[in-house]
């Protein structure tokens, strides 16, 4: 169904795509809509944006809020770019120069854990916060916080919600405010997402990983914002220069993932297979998938259970990425 194929780039493994201008704007998201249906992908609703065209979008399912799990964790990596660009906290900071031991004292080796780690999520902490008592967990961040590392910082990859709650925490230290309470003057109202729920743990902090619900429609400006390397109508909302630093060579970290989609993670978001894209990505699909060579995003929401997520980018950078 492509109108164009994929070539590999001679300096790169990844594939570098030649695109068909040619293909109508109304044409454009056609064959990716009938892949999913296709292979019943669960897509619920599509948006794409790209620089200085029409925006293009399609709903499956009735518009929403849904939760958009862990893309939440790219919104809480933005909230620490703010957050540093306000003097707040620096990255390379010290975890312990931020939040107080708990009743105890701090676990074995907590004290070389930076901000660093937790965006990056090679904290060493075997608190990830999955589990169902860490989840009810009275005070999650002081059980993070009072137990022993199992790797030094910096050396293992584990996916983790414990290490986003711990940003989200140090962010209400520092504010005196929740994390969701403090972003609504610097990134929520602007985008005109007015009064967005987000999941709390049960001492009250916003959870930071997970459980923020947003329509579709809110998503995708997020996913603009990212293109637009943190400007929104023409306020400069998240500095740019930390939305490069969050995908930056130096950031990504291998995480040992054989899914050729999960190889690298960065600050809060992923490396995808196509030369300079990346994404936030959330379970059962919820992705905004940032295409800098095409001056494009696409928004994508999802209730894809029991399959990865990488069957729909897969759909993306075959039926989609070829026509940009």
């Amino acid at each position: 169904m492509n109108a164009a194929a994929a070539v590999i780039s001679p300096d790169s493994d990844r594939p570098a795509i030649t695109a068909d201008p040619t293909v109508p704007d109304q044409l454009l998201l056609l064959p990716l809509r009938q892949r999913i249906l296709e292979q019943d992908l669960g897509v619920r609703a599509l948006h794409l944006h790209r620089a200085g065209r029409a925006e293009l979008s399609h709903r499956f399912a009735g518009d929403t809020e849904e939760n958009i799990y862990s893309v939440s964790k790219t919104v809480t990596a933005l909230a620490v770019g703010i957050a540093a660009a306000e003097g707040l906290l620096d990255p390379g900071d010290l975890l312990v120069d931020h939040l107080p031991a708990p009743t105890g004292g701090y676990g074995s080796g907590i004290e070389q854990v930076r901000l660093r780690h937790l965006l990056t999520m090679t904290s060493g902490s075997p608190v990830l916060g999955f589990l169902q008592e860490q989840r009810d967990h009275a005070d999650l961040t002081s059980l993070f916080l009072g137990t022993d590392l199992v790797a030094e910082p910096g050396q293992r990859w584990e996916y983790s919600n414990g290490s986003t709650l711990l940003l989200s925490r140090v962010i209400s230290e520092r504010t005196g405010q929740s994390l969701r309470d403090w972003l609504m003057p610097r990134l929520f109202e602007p985008l005109e997402i007015l009064n967005p729920q987000w999941h709390t743990t049960r001492d009250g902090f916003s959870w930071g990983a997970s459980g923020l619900h947003l329509k579709s429609g809110q998503l995708a400006r997020i996913g603009r914002l990212l293109l637009q390397r943190g400007e929104h109508d023409g306020a400069q909302l998240v500095p740019a220069a930390w939305i490069d630093a969050m995908h930056a060579d130096e950031s990504w970290v291998a995480t040992g993932d054989d899914e050729p989609e999960s190889v690298h993670y960065g600050y809060g978001i992923w490396r995808c297979t196509p030369d300079g894209a990346w994404r936030a990505d959330g379970a059962m699909g919820q992705l905004l998938i940032v295409l800098p060579a095409q001056d494009a995003v696409l928004t994508v929401t999802s209730r894809l259970e029991g399959r990865g997520a990488a069957e729909i980018l897969r759909a993306v950078w075959q039926e989609l990425l070829p026509l940009l």
